[in-house]
């Protein structure tokens, strides 16, 4: 039988040209309802979380700014008390059930005690507290979403292993003194209360994947964050937890050393391939044989036929900035499109490894070649090999968007897929909207040019 190889990588060390970390805020406010944000830092952290992501238009009630000034720097003040001074403001005002303090640059390079500091003021407010340091030092934007969720693993509640550690006879008792039997169903046993899921979707996503899983029989007992804070999931030994996307590497690595839970390594779910992929590694987990999903699979890529016929024999290159980029390489490339470079941030060869290896078995699947992978790589580099392949779409961040256009290169924005839905079945036309929008805009400005010449070739 044949070995796939992982595919080789390269490392060109350049920096992270991408957003700052505490721009998660961004999307974290809206998983977690009864959350209130407390970013640490200068004035300058909070101007960009105005002006970026526009947090203040939507989340002001549950966002506020610690400004540091020249006395925090110079440890002219109290931090302490500053910090409480700010966070009984917010109790009064807000009364959340949990407070996220995110350290930004500024309270690394003046080593701000933000993880001893927060046990104080949490006796004293009565609201529990989380640290999670997503400055712009060490990550690329979208991590700040894993340091944030690698925080609250450590205030899941323990899972109660009870159910697991029953006789026969004591599962039969048990279900016959429970309240419509909804405690335990001797059915379902080996998937009740035992899958957790991570990563921040929007409540209708999420809910899709559910319901998904639901159909193969395999129940998600939580999701890491959850809408409510107390409603965190149980963690423990013999609880199995999945990622749903590829820069969570931080939070799968602590919920293994740290909640001694399995991790289920699959690739990620998006497109129709990444989805089937990721639920039969999940079933197999359980010993449970997939239901149907070929034909899902197969139902949804007849759906996206239209997309297809424009990606079919496309390029596309990726600069690297989210982290997603392995992901919809590879979904690009089962839709017909040639890859011929992806960059990334920063790669976790191991959290990634299936992702890796289905982006192999789909290169050849495809027949096509399996694309250049470039950890942290040097833009201006890239630029010019950009120059040299001439590819028909540029995924990048905001900063090279209209050099490249300037250059003839169409471009579209990697923080769009961020943002958008782009995970699951239903999702997939989504993700296909946002990348073939560039190329149909090209192709109706080409066809009006050609229209315009022959009317005056008629005039």
């Amino acid at each position: 039988m044949k070995t796939l190889d992982i595919p080789t990588f390269e490392c060109e060390t350049g920096n992270y040209h991408t957003f700052c970390p505490i721009s998660c805020v961004a999307w974290l406010y809206q998983k977690i309802e009864d959350s209130s944000f407390l970013v640490v830092g200068t004035k300058t952290r909070g101007y960009f979380l105005q002006s970026a992501p526009g947090v203040t238009i939507f989340a002001e009630p549950r966002y506020a700014m610690a400004e540091s000034e020249e006395g925090d720097i110079s440890a002219q003040l109290n931090d302490q008390e500053e910090l409480q001074r700010i966070c009984l403001r917010v109790k009064n005002d807000r009364n959340p059930s949990v407070i996220i303090w995110i350290g930004t640059c500024t309270t690394e390079i003046i080593k701000m005690d933000l993880e001893g500091i927060a046990p104080k003021l949490e006796k004293q407010l009565g609201i529990p507290i989380v640290v999670a340091r997503a400055n712009g030092l060490d990550y690329a934007f979208t991590q700040g979403e894993d340091t944030a969720l690698a925080a609250m693993t450590h205030r899941c509640p323990e899972c109660n292993h009870l159910i697991a550690d029953l006789t026969d006879q004591e599962e039969l008792n048990l279900v016959d003194t429970a309240p419509n039997n909804k405690l335990f169903d001797k059915k379902n046993k080996s998937t009740k209360n035992n899958l957790v899921l991570f990563g921040s979707l929007p409540s209708s996503v999420a809910s899709q994947l559910n319901l998904e899983l639901r159909r193969q029989s395999v129940s998600v007992s939580g999701w890491l964050p959850s809408q409510k804070y107390a409603d965190l999931p149980a963690l423990g030994k013999g609880v199995y937890v999945c990622g749903v996307n590829p820069f969570l590497s931080r939070t799968a690595t602590t919920l293994m050393r740290r909640r001694r839970c399995q991790l289920i390594g699959a690739p990620f779910p998006i497109g129709p391939d990444g989805t089937r992929a990721w639920i039969e590694k999940i079933c197999s987990a359980f010993d449970l044989k997939p239901d149907g999903l070929e034909k899902r699979e197969n139902q949804i890529w007849e759906s996206l036929s239209d997309y297809l016929e424009i990606l079919t024999g496309k390029s596309i290159f990726f600069m690297g900035d989210n982290l997603l980029e392995i992901s919809l390489a590879r979904f690009l490339i089962r839709c017909g499109m040639v890859v011929y470079e992806v960059g990334i941030p920063y790669m976790d060869r191991r959290y990634q490894a299936a992702e890796l290896l289905l982006l192999q078995r789909t290169c050849e699947k495809m027949k096509k070649p399996t694309p250049r992978i470039v950890e942290k790589p040097d833009n201006y580099s890239q630029v010019q090999r950009m120059h040299e392949l001439q590819p028909d779409l540029a995924i990048t961040g905001m900063a090279h968007a209209n050099p490249l256009e300037a250059r003839n290169i169409d471009t579209k924005w990697s923080v769009e897929f961020t943002f958008a839905q782009i995970h699951g079945f239903v999702n997939a036309r989504e993700t296909l909207e946002l990348v073939t929008r560039p190329l149909r805009r090209r192709g109706d400005s080409i066809a009006g040019c050609r229209n315009l010449s022959k009317q005056m070739v008629d005039v």
